[in-house]
């Protein structure tokens, strides 16, 4: 499932992971209203906005290193 309640869509990648600038570009500017929505839902229910910024990033490292330490990456 790619969709979240109340953040939205995540639409497929045009470029392929090859053409890393265009596919890098491509992923940010999808990803970019999503976490803004989802840092807006954090903010409303009392969150500082800086906070849960840093623990995105936080989260997001982990996720990485997991998915490295147990060889689940997509390629």
């Amino acid at each position: 499932m790619n969709e979240m309640t109340g953040i939205g869509f995540v639409s497929p990648p045009i470029h392929s992971a090859n053409e890393f600038v265009g596919y890098e570009t491509e992923c940010r500017s999808v990803l970019k209203p999503l976490l803004a929505g989802l840092l807006d839902m954090a903010e409303s229910a009392g969150w500082d906005r800086r906070t849960v910024a840093s623990a995105l990033m936080f989260l997001a490292a982990q996720q990485v290193s997991a998915a490295g330490a147990s060889g689940d990456r997509k390629a």
